[in-house]
Formats: C-alpha cells, sequence, structure tokens
C-alpha cells in the first residue's frame, strides 16, 4: 500500500537468506503461539497424573499467560538494550530448554515454577519477530513477509489443542513440552545465519522499578482475574473482586506515572498515532470475539456432542485452509488495495459465519461445523494482516518492537477476556435455559408423558428415563446457549467494521497489478 511501508534498518536481504529468515521466524512463532493452547485440553491429564485436582491444574495455563503478558510490552526497552537479534536467539533458546524442564517435571509445583519462566523468556518472541522481518525484509515485500508471519499466529491456536489432544490421547503429556526443543533449535541456528552481522544499535536506556513494578502488578493480577474468574465464581468471590481492584489501580497509576516519567518503560506517545490506536481496538476486540469462540467450539463439540480432544480440534482446523491461500494473495496485492475495505469484507464474513452457527441443534452433523470453520479462514485472512499492515507499516523502525510489545500484550489480554467471558456466559445462560426447559417438562404435557412411556417401555426405569430427560435439557441448554453466543458476536463484528473506518486510509496505487 502507497504510504505506509518505510525503509527497513538494515540492506534487505535477498535469496536464500530471506528465505531462510522467513522459515526462522514464523517458526519460532508457530512454536510460542501453540505454547498458549497445546495444554488447554491436557490440563486434566497432567493434574492427575502429578496427583493435583483440575483447579490446580489450572494454574500450568495461568502461570504461562501471565508471565508472557507481563513481559510482552517491555520487549522494546529490552531490544534496544540487548539488541533485538540477540535477544530473540536467547529467547528461543531460553523457551525450549524451560520447555524441556516442563516435560521432565514430576510435581506441579516445578512444573508450574518452569511454566512461568517458560511464558516470561518466551515474550518477546512476537513482537521480535514481527521486527526482525520489517527491517531486513525489502521495502517493497513487507506488507508479504507480514502476511507470511501472521499465517502462523492465526493457525497456532487452532493446531495447539489438536497437538494437546492427540498427544494427551495417545502419548505422555510430557511430550507437549518436549516437541519445543527441535523446532527451537531449528529457528535459531536459522536465525542466526540469516541474520549474521545485523544487530539492532544497542542503547541502555533507564528503566524505572516503578514503573516495572506497577505494570507486573498491574498487567498480573488482571491475567489472573480473568484467568481465575469463572472457576472462582467472578466478583461473587472476595479473591477476585481484591484482584480486580488491584490490577484496576496498579494499571491506572501505571498510566499516570508513565506519561510524567522520561524514562517511560511504555511508550504511551504511540497511541497519538491514529491508525495505531485503532489497529490495537480492532486486533484487540477481534481477538476476543475470535478466540472466545476459538476455545467454546471444541468445549461444545466435547461437553455436548461426545467428541474427543483429538476429534473436536480436527473439525475446528479447516479454518486454517481458506487463511493459508488468502494471506499470500492478500500480502502480494496489497500495495493496490485499501486495507479498509480488506478488515470490512473480513469482518463480514466473520459476522456471516457466526450467524450461521446460530442454528447448532442436539443432532447435528458435523458438516454444520466443517462449513463455517472453512468459510470463517476467508475473514481470517482478511484480519490480521490488513490490521497490523495500517497500524505498523508506516511506523519508525525504531519504534516496531516497542510498539508490537504493546499492541500484543493487547491482543493477549483481550484473547483472555474473550475466553473467560465466553465460557462464563456459556454457563450462565445455560442455566438459565435449563429453568425455563424443565417448566415445560411436567407430568401434564402428553409430549413428555408420551416419551417417558416410550423409555420405560424400552426396559428403562422411571428413575432412568427423568435422568435421560435430565442429560437432554442440560445439554439443549448448553447448545442454546452457545447459539446465542454465536448471535452476539455476529452483531459485534457487524459493530466493529464501523470503528475499521475511523482508520487514515491509505489509497491504493493507480497502476494495476
Amino acid at each position: 500500500m502507497s504510504g505506509i511501508t518505510r525503509a527497513p534498518l538494515f540492506e534487505p536481504l535477498a535469496g536464500a537468506q530471506l528465505i531462510i529468515l522467513t522459515i526462522a521466524l514464523p517458526l519460532a512463532t508457530f512454536m510460542q503461539v501453540v505454547d498458549t493452547t497445546i495444554a488447554n485440553v491436557a490440563v486434566q491429564t497432567i493434574s492427575g497424573n502429578l496427583g493435583a485436582s483440575y483447579s490446580q491444574g489450572t494454574w500450568i495455563i495461568t502461570s504461562y499467560s501471565v508471565a508472557n503478558a507481563i513481559i510482552l510490552p517491555l520487549t522494546g526497552r529490552m531490544g534496544q538494550r540487548f539488541g533485538e537479534k540477540r535477544l530473540f536467539l536467547w529467547s528461543v533458546a531460553l523457551f525450549e530448554g524451560f520447555s524441556m524442564a516442563c516435560g521432565l517435571s514430576k510435581d506441579l509445583t516445578t512444573l508450574v515454577i518452569f511454566r512461568i519462566a517458560q511464558g516470561a523468556v518466551g515474550g518477546p518472541m512476537i513482537p521480535l519477530a514481527q521486527s526482525l522481518l520489517m527491517n531486513n525484509y525489502p521495502r517493497e515485500k513487507q506488507v508479504m513477509a507480514l502476511a507470511l508471519w501472521t499465517m502462523t499466529v492465526s493457525v497456532a491456536p487452532v493446531f495447539g489443542p489438536i497437538m494437546g489432544g492427540y498427544i494427551s490421547d495417545n502419548y505422555h503429556w510430557s511430550w507437549i513440552f518436549f516437541i519445543n526443543v527441535p523446532i527451537g533449535v531449528v529457528a535459531v541456528l536459522l536465525a542466526n545465519q540469516a541474520l549474521a552481522g545485523r544487530e539492532t544499535k544497542i542503547s541502555h536506556p533507564h528503566w524505572s522499578a516503578i514503573s516495572f513494578g506497577l505494570l507486573a502488578l498491574g498487567v498480573g493480577t488482571l491475567q489472573m482475574t480473568l484467568d481465575l474468574g469463572k472457576d472462582l465464581d467472578w466478583f461473587n468471590s472476595p479473591t477476585i473482586r481484591v484482584m480486580g481492584a488491584i490490577a484496576a489501580l496498579g494499571l491506572f497509576f501505571l498510566i499516570v506515572w508513565e506519561k510524567g516519567n522520561k524514562n517511560a518503560l511504555i511508550d504511551l506517545s504511540l497511541f497519538k498515532y491514529r491508525n495505531f490506536s485503532v489497529g490495537v481496538a480492532l486486533v484487540s476486540l477481534g481477538m476476543m470475539l475470535y478466540l472466545g469462540t476459538v476455545v467454546l467450539i471444541p468445549l461444545l463439540l466435547q461437553t455436548r456432542y461426545g467428541y474427543t480432544a483429538t476429534w473436536a480440534g480436527l473439525a475446528t482446523a479447516p479454518i486454517g485452509i481458506l487463511a493459508i491461500v488468502m494471506l499470500p494473495l492478500i500480502g502480494h496485492y496489497s500495495k493496490y488495495l485499501d486495507m479498509r475495505v480488506v478488515i470490512t469484507v473480513g469482518f463480514a464474513v466473520f459476522a456471516t459465519t457466526m450467524h450461521m452457527r446460530t442454528g447448532f441443534s442436539p443432532n447435528m452433523d458435523i458438516k454444520y461445523v466443517l462449513i463455517p470453520q472453512l468459510i470463517q479462514g476467508i475473514g481470517l485472512g482478511c484480519f490480521f494482516v490488513p490490521i497490523t499492515s495500517l497500524a505498523f507499516i508506516g511506523m519508525d523502525p525504531t519504534k516496531i518492537a516497542g510498539a508490537s510489545g504493546v499492541y500484543n500484550c493487547s491482543r493477549t489480554l483481550f484473547s483472555a477476556i474473550g475466553t473467560s467471558l465466553f465460557t462464563t456466559m456459556w454457563e450462565r445462560r445455560e442455566a438459565v435455559h435449563h429453568v425455563r426447559l424443565t417448566g415445560l417438562v411436567d407430568d401434564l404435557n402428553p409430549l413428555v408423558a408420551e416419551g417417558l412411556e416410550r423409555m420405560t417401555g424400552l426396559g428403562l426405569t422411571q428413575e432412568q428415563a427423568m435422568g435421560y430427560l435430565e442429560r437432554q435439557i442440560t445439554n439443549q441448554g448448553f447448545i442454546v446457549a452457545a447459539n446465542e453466543i454465536f448471535q452476539l458476536c455476529s452483531y459485534s463484528f457487524i459493530f466493529l467494521i464501523f470503528i475499521v473506518w475511523i482508520a487514515r486510509p491509505a489509497a491504493p496505487r493507480p497502476s494495476s497489478p
């Protein structure tokens, strides 16, 4: 797109070196993003194997996400202090080391400690991979590079549950972490070769201990509030009320402190750029809706339709097919397109596919899952790359790493909000529908009486027949609740289209491709 690209920091790579870089950085990104979801479906297996309860086992996920969210906004300053290339290589190397340690853990406490370390060292990987791509790619191919990189971010959350489910169903859970090691080794070797002699300028920025403390306090307690809220009944729990208040105060005082701090840890001036602010809003709200449904659909399939973890993952996998096709095309033709139009198309597709899911029923065939997932891949391809293009491509190369840290931190936090919000809404709406449906089941209803008579005629006792009926009510309550959430998401994506057009236009070039 004309006017949104900028010369990279280094002489652009070409030939084999460019190919190697294009493989190495997305490979490391894929590994890190997969690890945010791969353990989700294996928590019960891991906690049972380590002699812990399921609620205790959820710290496997919480500890990782908290540490990751805290470190993300620090990436810019850390890249200035240590050099982006060096920080990236060490981040990947330490990530694979702590992954091995996670797999070798013999008790839950040890595993949680290594998950914290894994999340912390993995935090800089995504923003640095993005920054290193942009600063080493030819200017005219930067959007294509962004498309290839974004492809991994888009499909990795889908592959995580598939891989986690398959491993937990067929192998020891430790392989969930061991598989990172060979991937990380390859990524380090390739990236080190491609980026030889290409270290960014190193400076010694002053960090405020107060800034870091407020950041860790605010972001950490917010992430814990989101992760633990559902299990503790949200703000009915004193623990959640206290953590929520601490998170709000921590983030409020962080913003106040950073605005008047010459050595600010987070560059709040980035939000003066209209397109960056719009991009953060779109990717945050969009990811909240998208990832909330990414978690909800497999959960619905496993608990209400009897799918295994592996098959639930496979049923959601088609979303990556058309996304993989769309992303390179959008990257190639980006200079001729108004990305606001592309994003609008993407959100319209999301709204349509969410509406298609409102027809889920108890006897639903798998095609009603597969078809919307396949079509939604078009929306996915029109979502990440265009938004990131508007937010980043025209930015000063020296600010990309820091801006990407803020951008991805917001994306991570809102993804967690979506996951917590949707699963909570799902359960609470089921309770409402359960009461309503139960009220229709009484002895005066001829259909109920006929159904019970048929079941007792097949040899069931009255108690067994009523138990079966109760299970059907519960199933239908959850399905109707899921349909309501999908409809809400459909309306929400339509609303996001209006936000898209707040961004400044980037007019396409007059020539044709």
